[in-house]
């Protein structure tokens, strides 16, 4: 076989199997309802579309750019999250661009994890957590995330011989697939015991901007201590609805980001200045787009919510992300079931780990009308 070993520890990537199997339905004449991949479905605002095409235009931009980023988007990053979350971060230490934040995570193993050493991953999780673990050849230990437990990992579970070979733990509130958000008290926990260990701590904060009810989410690096012993990595793509721009950041103490930088440098060449402009301009200008796509998706949530409730799943409205987590009893035949009777996609929560099985994901990144025309066919099925 032409392939490496560790090659055959990798699974197909969760949603690139879907879109395979979502083409076959099309393929077939149906009207396929996708509320699967977490991809916002409203259009990246007017001025940073403007600020991409002016910076564009610019010759200057159209050569390589710097491997840690525009030091003006870097001071854009510092100031956003000393406006948003009250942390000040030196710009040229503490912060670094990254192709979207996937790419930092994917990354970052290799920077800290040797062949053996285990990393701490939840499950079910972020399926990136685990395969940048096995890119580094490195061992995931799976935290399981349970209802009873707020979908937060239990620290003092962990066997203590796993503790000892533990290089990093990744943790991501508000969470991917669950929905759950995290207290700061969690964060002070997850730094005590980083201290404790010696190991890197990294926090995907991707979703934090699209919250509802009043609430706001925190940075890991609020916490006290949280700049001693990790990195959050953070992305324009949820919150300007930037996904296809590949536009993110890491941030947090010197020496990992640092860390991080150097793999970087041997394997890409940075971030088009041109995004870098616009996203400054996202990150600096008005933000009202925020809270406007916040009440769709909370609009949409509530639709969601009622209809799954009226046919009968046990589901909870989420205060954050764009993802519903509904409980059922066999994740991949509920999954088929919806796309075969019913032409819908969702996510079936095994796929994010063997913790998600009796769960699904839906995804509110649909319009209201599609969502209620996914909910009416739910009615018409025996689910």
């Amino acid at each position: 076989m032409m392939y490496s070993r560790r090659m055959d520890h990798l699974p197909p990537y969760l949603f690139a199997r879907i879109d395979e199997m979502k083409e076959e339905k099309q393929r077939q004449g149906v009207d396929v309802i996708d509320l699967g991949v977490g991809d916002p479905d409203l259009p990246t605002p007017p001025h940073i579309v403007e600020a991409l095409c002016d910076a564009a235009r610019n010759p200057k931009n159209h050569h390589y750019p710097s491997y840690t980023g525009m030091l003006a988007y870097r001071e854009a990053v510092a100031d956003w999250y000393r406006t948003r979350f009250g942390v000040d971060l030196d710009a040229k230490k503490e912060t670094l661009a990254l192709i979207g934040s996937k790419e930092g995570i994917a990354h970052i193993a290799e920077a800290f994890v040797n062949p053996g050493e285990v990393v701490l991953a939840a499950d079910p999780g972020y399926p990136v957590y685990k395969t940048s673990t096995l890119f580094a050849e490195g061992k995931v230990h799976e935290m399981p995330i349970r209802a009873e437990n707020d979908f937060l990992p239990v620290l003092e579970d962990i066997p203590a011989d796993v503790v000892k070979q533990a290089k990093l733990i990744f943790i991501n509130y508000p969470n991917n697939p669950t929905a759950a958000i995290a207290p700061l008290s969690f964060f002070e926990e997850v730094v005590e015991f980083a201290r404790e260990h010696e190991i890197v701590v990294v926090h995907d904060n991707a979703y934090s901007e699209i919250t509802f009810d009043g609430y706001r989410a925190p940075s890991f690096l609020e916490a006290d201590g949280a700049m001693e012993v990790g990195v959050e990595m953070h992305s324009l793509s949820k919150t300007y609805n930037m996904t296809g721009w590949r536009i993110g950041m890491a941030c947090g103490n010197p020496e990992i980001v640092a860390g991080l930088g150097r793999v970087k440098t041997n394997v890409d060449s940075g971030a088009f200045n041109a995004i870098q402009h616009a996203a400054i301009t996202a990150l600096t200008g008005p933000q009202d787009c925020i809270s406007e796509a916040c009440s769709v998706y909370r609009e949409r949530r509530d639709v969601l919510v009622k209809g799954l409730s009226e046919i009968g799943l046990d589901v909870t409205a989420p205060k954050a992300t764009f993802y519903v987590w509904a409980p059922v009893d066999d994740s991949m035949a509920f999954a088929a079931q919806l796309l075969d009777k019913a032409g819908i996609v969702a996510t079936p929560g095994i796929g994010f780990g063997k913790n998600g099985e009796g769960f699904i994901r839906f995804a509110i990144t649909r319009s209201i009308e599609r969502i209620n025309e996914a909910v009416e066919r739910m009615r018409g099925i025996d689910l």
